[in-house]
């Protein structure tokens, strides 16, 4: 089955299993702490939302105002940071998880490098050479270049 159609079935089924999860949850702890958690879990996507969001939804505007999609790879990790606070904002345990997953800095990189939103640093040759991406590079006219030789003597 295509990606894509297990991509659909589950945006389908979410609400359901989300329904399990609360009643899972609210049979170990309680109908009122369990109520409390998805409570305090949209809180907590709004605060972050309103906190690390604002500042990612304006680089986006930006670049797309610009049409330079470069700058959406260079902060690939604000995209899933803003992603987390969306899944956090929905209510339910399972949006949840996989929010606080997404938070979790090391995770977040590995999530975004596989998504094509942040590319990996460019290597370093044992000769001092690196070696760039054709789209990571741009030639500059000589006369553009300053000259710090003389930077470098003092």
């Amino acid at each position: 089955m295509p990606i894509l159609k297990w991509l659909l079935l589950s945006i389908l089924l979410l609400p359901f299993m989300e329904l399990a999860a609360f009643i899972a949850v609210a049979v170990a702890i309680g109908f009122g702490p369990a109520l409390g958690l998805i409570l305090i879990g949209s809180l907590a996507g709004l605060f972050l939302l309103r906190h690390a969001g604002f500042g990612h939804i304006a680089r986006v505007r930006t670049a797309m105002g610009r049409r330079d999609f470069t700058l959406l790879q260079a902060d690939g990790t604000g995209g899933i940071v803003l992603l987390s606070g969306v899944l956090l904002l929905i209510p339910g345990f399972i949006t949840d998880a996989i929010a606080v997953v997404l938070l979790i800095a090391p995770l977040r990189r590995i999530v975004a490098e596989a998504a094509g939103l942040e590319r990996r640093p460019a290597r370093r040759a044992p000769d001092g050479v690196v070696d760039l991406e054709p789209e990571q590079w741009r030639r500059v006219p000589d006369s553009q270049l300053r000259d710090d030789r003389e930077d470098r003597r003092r």
